[in-house]
């Protein structure tokens, strides 16, 4: 008989979310089969080599209060809501089979009369939609794979926070492919978030042999945990969120009543690596004092915004209309 473990998450906070998933992945005994459960608050959750500035519409997700979290697996940015049911599948590396994984969420998806099947490496497709995506990570004593399924996913937002508009920006990262998804309550409105994981519960033992007793990871209870509050703070952080970026580009440019200027951004780990300018304005002062301050800033609009503001008074009107063009490329 196999050693299982099944958890559930009481909170929806994504970042303590895959903070705990990590921290299950390495506590784990190399014995041991878990499975863990769980759901995020509105957020979008980018792969592990993403470029969020290319990925999402930043703008967007601050104005309606949408996190954006980075895992440590690849693959593409998904939008996560309640609509959301996640599951977590750890094993260890020798007996670990991606296959077993895909035919535990199917078969559970069965029991709702839905008839999925896997279609590649990642995905699940119900009538040639996709309605759930996953993604892999494996370590030389474990492995895991974790994906999502869409309930009742509001698939609206979609559109409304992974479609960045910026044309000038030249990422080295991952991109997203788009896919055409539905949600299971298309094919069985009676599906719930409770009633599918009881259903992938009860699969999951079914196929170990094991008992199925649920423990509930509470916030509580995990914050104890030293080495996973000290994950949680780290997957909330902006130097893992933004600074693990891959290295790319941004070029910047308009013409001013005082002139055009464009600026050439390298962007290293989430901040201006190095600077080249173009303008054909007579402020020498200017082009003197942007290429000063603008490197080794953080890649944001408040942060090249705050030491804009630092330049002189004869330069204000100038850094003034480039600070609202900034604000309006960054985001």
């Amino acid at each position: 008989m196999a050693s299982i473990k099944i958890y559930s998450a009481e909170h929806n906070d994504p970042w303590f979310n895959l903070a705990t998933e990590d921290w299950l992945y390495k506590n784990a005994t190399e014995d041991e089969h878990l499975l863990f459960l769980w759901r995020n608050q509105p957020c979008i959750v980018i792969g592990r080599f993403q470029n969020p500035w290319s990925e999402c519409n930043l703008e967007a997700m601050e104005r309606d209060g949408v996190l954006l979290a980075r895992r440590q697996s690849g693959g593409g940015a998904v939008y996560h809501d309640l609509g959301n049911t996640n599951f977590t599948l750890i094993s260890p590396a020798d007996d670990y089979d991606i296959e077993r994984n895909f035919e535990i969420i199917i078969k559970a998806l069965k029991k709702f009369g839905i008839e999925a099947l896997q279609s590649g490496r990642n995905d699940i497709l119900v009538d040639g939609k996709k309605v759930s995506g996953s993604a892999f990570r494996r370590g030389s004593k474990r492995a895991f794979h974790h994906g999502t399924l869409l309930i009742d996913a509001h698939m609206e937002k979609i559109g409304t926070y992974l479609t960045p508009d910026n044309s000038k920006l030249k990422s080295k990262g991952i991109r997203s492919v788009a896919s055409r998804v539905a949600n299971l309550t298309q094919f069985n409105p009676d599906i719930t978030h409770t009633g599918l994981c009881d259903a992938i519960i009860e699969t999951f033992a079914q196929y170990y042999n094991g008992s199925h007793a649920v423990e509930d990871l509470t916030i509580d209870r995990l914050s104890r945990e030293n080495s996973l509050y000290k994950t949680y703070l780290a997957y909330r952080d902006w130097d893992w969120r933004f600074g693990s970026t891959p290295q790319f580009g941004h070029q910047i440019s308009k013409r001013f009543p005082w002139g055009a200027i464009t600026l050439d951004l390298d962007v290293k780990g989430g901040v201006i690596d190095n600077l080249n300018i173009f303008s054909d304005s007579l402020s020498v002062e200017l082009i003197e004092y942007l290429k000063e301050v603008l490197p080794q800033t953080p890649y944001s609009s408040e942060s090249m915004g705050e030491v804009l503001r630092r330049g002189s008074a004869e330069m204000e009107e100038m850094l003034q209309d480039l600070i609202k063009l900034i604000d309006e490329e960054v985001r």
